[in-house]
């Protein structure tokens, strides 16, 4: 009986020598090396997308722009468009850094914030322009003849790859299906000129809606496009036909900030200082299909590039969506 203590302090003995063995062993270090590595590479990642985080907030004062409101501009009795502002996508900017392992600012991802005040709030009236801070432009084209100069105004526009808005006469698409067809062919948005390009500003209530109808009609049944933009004869109009064009066409009504006034056929070089003039953000410069266009048309091209402008659609131009680049 005296030997079973001593039986049983051996045996406890042993398995504490094993466990003491088992403890010290090369698989359980490495274990808890492992875990520990483990540790600190989740602290680091930590660390790590803090000073992302960081960085970014140190970026936003100077690379976040506050949206502006669309407004009315009692001078010119129009509205202005707003324009969108931008934020920084935090949680998408520093997915991007860590894909590409770059901490530049090119890296950031910005997402758009829209005005409070949109277009359509301010009310109806034309629109002149685009918002003086987007940098785009239009050269918006009237078309009711010069047949024989729209296909070198349309090469010059491939060549450079721009799309623009070609407001089309109802009764020329009526005469002219086929070039319609070919200006459309390219691209290009298409907007109403009325039919037979009357002074608009005198006529009735129910003349005008002829004239906005009719080529709605011919430009619908001739291109399969329904136009929203509807840009009166010679800029004259009354409020009743900005009214009558968004009420009953649901259309804005086009005008211009910049005129070359090219039918009385002067030199290249007189339309392009008159342009230089006052090219800049958010203008919309009428033109139309002539030969002085023709030939000043590249020139104007590269004058707009060269103020870091981008010629576009009159819908671009005068749309709150962003086209500047971080």
């Amino acid at each position: 009986m005296k030997k079973k203590p001593y039986a049983m302090l051996l045996v406890t003995g042993f398995w504490a020598l094993v466990l003491v063995q088992l403890l010290s062993s090369a698989p359980v270090e490495h274990y808890v090396q492992t875990v520990k590595h483990q540790a600190t590479k989740v602290d680091r990642a930590f660390t790590r997308e803090e000073e992302l985080r960081n960085m970014i907030e140190g970026w936003r004062q100077t690379m976040e722009k506050k949206p502006i409101n669309a407004s009315y501009d009692e001078s010119w009795k129009a509205a202005v468009p707003g324009y969108n502002g931008r934020s920084i996508d935090t949680e998408a900017s520093i997915i991007q850094m860590k894909m590409t392992g770059k901490t530049t600012q090119d890296q950031l991802i910005f997402k758009e914030v829209e005005p409070d005040v949109s277009l359509e709030e301010v009310g109806v009236y034309p629109i002149y322009r685009g918002n003086p801070e987007k940098p785009a432009i239009s050269f918006m084209i009237n078309v009711a003849w010069g047949n024989e100069y729209l296909d070198s105004i349309l090469k010059t526009l491939e060549a450079n790859q721009i799309k623009t808005t070609f407001f089309l006469d109802g009764s020329w698409v009526r005469r002219n299906p086929e070039l319609a067809k070919k200006i459309a062919s390219y691209g290009h948005e298409i907007g109403n000129h009325a039919y037979s390009h009357p002074d608009m500003k005198f006529m009735s209530d129910y003349q005008i809606r002829q004239e906005i109808g009719k080529t709605q009609q011919v430009i619908e049944k001739t291109l399969g496009i329904k136009p929203n933009l509807f840009a009166p004869p010679s800029g004259s109009f009354s409020s009743q036909v900005v009214k009558i064009a968004k009420n009953d066409f649901q259309m804005k009504t086009i005008l211009w900030s910049a005129d070359t006034i090219d039918w009385m056929k002067p030199s290249p070089d007189v339309v392009i200082r008159r342009i230089d003039a006052k090219m800049g953000k958010g203008v919309m410069i009428l033109m139309h299909p002539t030969a002085v266009t023709a030939q000043s048309l590249p020139a104007l091209i590269k004058m707009a590039k060269q103020r870091g402008l981008t010629p576009t659609t009159v819908s671009e131009v005068i749309s709150s969506k962003r086209i500047d680049t971080p």
